[in-house]
């Protein structure tokens, strides 16, 4: 047994701890203040020391922690292994966003805007890496601060997927993340099975310094680039998903069976005879709401159960490490890499038809206006009537069509879901909530699992139907855990970027679209989509408002809200299966529900704000993996239909050329401003077009075009289009009125920029 501290106070935090660990040791604060406290940067074998620790078992924890607070910047470890408090040092934390052109940026957790790194500090780092950094000087032009590395606190690459190439005797792999600018040198006293042109995985044994590449190993070849499935082999490595299932989370799940045990159905309200459905897509698998509504006198009940993970995730097991490692699903075309292991998201945790569950319900008393008047969260058991599909749904329900044997027996039911809709629609609308108009595609595969098809995917009113209640069952999950005080993460999305509003109101005005404040609000983005509706260059406009808006984020932060859906209070509580902070947000409300108040809740505001960052970090990798799988498939399509025309619209407008998404597949591709021929073109950022320098022709945001595919290159991910001819223009174009001399007038020397 260890000896107590003796030059340091006890943890205040040591309950916690205990609470969450057999074998617990000095708590993250613990740790701070006792480094804090010292003038001098600290050793591990001197903290070890001050605490008392002498077993193996307390000095390996110990340096995992400290480990782990350098790669969460909490601490800096300086190059002779002393820790300090970034306190003692005027430094700045944050990931590393490298550029193509050499340079990169690193976004501060403190906020505000990204911090610049030319080049020459840029040479040690890779994209993602977690750094500290010194501001060493501002541009006042660029209204950018400008940095200079001091420290590398984590590596975000320990391996990367990309290309093996064999030249010159020398080998080496090109990433296939176009955001890691070096190549890797190989190993050559490390053998290998690879041949060119295959994709690897590389495992990197030496990073990038001042005078040399990364170096790296083969660890594993993946295949040819078309192998079925390599999309999503290659996101996933290039992403870092954690996508197998270590022996602490199999051991966990190795007695879990289908069926919920008795014992476990005991002290919940029992609601297995509410006729409970679930709406969902064809190729859903995992089913986490169920939903059900009844008539009131002045509106309805509605009932949204949600499966209840919490009760078989417990907090800090085998599961909830793995859970917080992965951080949500990720849901590629035909493949899910789950959060949950498919006997929870699959089985015990999917409200499967049929068969009993165990739920969180929120039931909501909602009126006609679509209000909610009253809420209440409980435990309870149900058991799904019927598994719906979105279309079977809205045929029914909204269009009239006769129903089939699955939607007979619960059609009351679902006449009743669609008033409540109507109801909560009509709230959405009273307070401006903003209502893009958005479009998906399907994959549709072969045999061999070889893309084959990309299928326009629309939503329809079923879709509106379920995503109404679950934002109703949302709301009331952040009013209740933000009146009780309960420490949570809320979805929270602050609206505009502030630096974007002057060039969107500049571009609005050029349609005779007022945005005239400097503090928008909701309803004012809200009318700009609504009258934009009306107008031919609807999707142009649509599309520059979204970019305008910051992206949503989890945070505790109770005062931000959700600008997009203009609410006060939000929260996800919706998706445990595959979302984590929902399932942080039902162990809160389970909290309540036993307690009645917060006192002894589990976690505090420093753990949900660092479980906050990592939610919203992995969401982004999910995000980034998805993105890359759809324009590898993309891709892989066109590759056989090279010399097809199609119709498209321009979605963006750069120096270089336009970004053109072709209709129904939404397929993006790049006709080069080479390709505009008998012209010199000036790229016009405020009006986002390019503008005709003898013939004042000009191609801008939203024209619709006729395009040729002439270009597919699988390895960069792009598309290059060649112009057919303008959809609705005129084919004559007169040019400008020439000079006295008969140059064109010209204000400067044309040019053109390569990609």
């Amino acid at each position: 047994m260890s000896k107590k501290p003796q030059t340091t106070p006890e943890d205040p935090f040591h309950k916690r701890e205990s609470a969450r660990y057999e074998s617990p040791i000095a708590s993250r604060e613990h740790l701070l203040e006792l480094i804090k406290s010292q003038k001098v940067p600290l050793p591990q074998e001197h903290i070890a020391e001050a605490l008392g620790y002498s077993d193996e078992t307390q000095l390996e924890a110990l340096r995992r922690r400290l480990q782990a607070m350098v790669r969460d910047g909490q601490l800096f470890r300086n190059r002779r292994g002393g820790y300090l408090s970034f306190d003692h040092m005027d430094l700045e934390k944050g990931y590393v966003m490298s550029h193509p052109d050499g340079f990169g940026f690193v976004r501060p957790d403190s906020g505000g805007k990204d911090i610049f790194l030319p080049a020459r500090q840029m040479r040690t780092l890779m994209n993602g890496d977690r750094v500290a950094l010194k501001i060493t000087s501002f541009d006042q032009q660029r209204e950018r601060a400008e940095g200079a590395l001091i420290s590398v606190l984590a590596r975000a690459h320990e391996t990367l997927v990309g290309r093996y190439h064999h030249e010159s005797g020398i080998e080496f792999v090109v990433p296939d993340d176009k955001r890691l600018v070096q190549e890797v040198l190989l190993n050559r006293e490390v053998g290998h099975k690879a041949n060119p042109g295959d994709i690897v995985l590389v495992r990197i044994t030496e990073y990038p310094s001042n005078h040399s590449q990364p170096i790296g190993l083969i660890e594993r070849v993946l295949g040819q680039e078309n192998a079925p499935g390599m999309e999503v082999t290659i996101a996933v490595n290039t992403h870092h998903i954690p996508h197998q299932w270590n022996d602490q989370v199999l051991q966990a799940i190795r007695t879990l069976s289908d069926q919920v045990a008795e014992k476990d159905k005991q002290g919940r309200r029992d609601l297995r005879e509410l006729k409970f459905v679930t709406i969902d897509g064809a190729d859903a698998r995992d089913f986490d709401d169920a939903v059900y509504c009844e008539a009131l006198d002045d509106g309805h009940r509605l009932y949204v159960a949600i499966a209840d993970v919490a009760h078989y995730v417990a907090i800090d097991s085998a599961l909830d490490r793995e859970a917080i490692e992965r951080g949500t699903s990720v849901y590629f075309p035909g493949e899910v890499i789950p959060m949950l292991p498919e006997i929870l998201s699959n089985g015990l945790c999917s409200l499967n038809p049929d068969l009993d569950r165990l739920c969180l319900v929120c039931a909501m008393d909602i009126n006609q206006q679509g209000s909610i008047k009253q809420f209440d969260f409980f435990e309870a058991v149900i058991h799904s009537h019927a598994r719906l599909i979105y279309e079977d749904v809205a045929a029914v329900v909204f269009d009239g069509d006769k129903p089939g044997n699955a939607i007979t027996g619960v059609l009351d039911e679902l006449h009743h879901l669609r008033q409540v809709y109507l109801a909560l629609a009509k709230a959405r609308r009273r307070r401006h909530a903003i209502e893009f108009e958005t479009r998906e595609v399907i994959f549709q595969y072969n045999q061999e699992r070889k893309i084959e098809a990309i299928v326009p995917y629309q939503r329809n009113q079923a879709h509106m139907l379920i995503e109404e209640c679950m934002i109703a069952a949302n709301i009331c999950a952040a009013r209740l855990l933000k009146k009780q005080k309960l420490p949570t993460l809320y979805r929270v999305h602050e609206g505009p970027n502030v630096d974007k509003l002057p060039n969107l109101q500049e571009f609005l005005t050029s349609f005779g679209i007022a945005l005239n404040s400097e503090n928008p609000t909701p309803s004012d983005f809200a009318k700009i989509v609504e009258q934009a509706r009306q107008r031919p260059e609807s999707d142009m406009i649509q599309t520059v408002v979204l970019r305008t808006l910051l992206q949503a984020s989890y945070s505790p932060d109770t005062k931000v809200g959700h600008f997009g859906l203009a609410l006060k209070d939000y929260a996800h509580f919706t998706s445990p299966i595959r979302r984590y902070p929902d399932l942080l947000v039902h162990r809160a409300i389970k909290h309540w529900i036993k307690h009645q108040d917060n006192a002894g809740f589990t976690y505090d505001l420093a753990q949900m704000t660092a479980l906050g960052e990592s939610c919203s970090r992995y969401e982004r990798r999910a995000d980034d993996a998805t993105r890359d799988a759809a324009d590898w498939l993309k891709c892989e399509f066109l590759q056989k239909h090279i010399g097809n025309q199609y119709s498209g619209i321009v979605t963006s407008v750069t120096n270089f050329g336009l970004f053109v998404q072709l209709d129904d597949l939404l397929i993006d591709g790049l006709v080069h401003v080479t390709a505009l021929k008998r012209d010199y073109y000036h790229f016009d950022p405020a009006h986002h077009r390019l503008v005709g320098e003898l013939t004042g022709r000009h191609y801008r945001l939203g024209d619709r075009l006729m395009v040729e595919v002439v270009r597919v290159d699988m390895e960069d991910r792009k598309i290059d289009f060649d112009l057919v001819t303008v959809i609705g223009e005129s084919p004559d174009i007169k040019p400008r009125r020439k000079g006295r001399k008969g140059k064109p007038r010209s204000k400067g020397k044309p040019r053109r920029k390569s990609r």
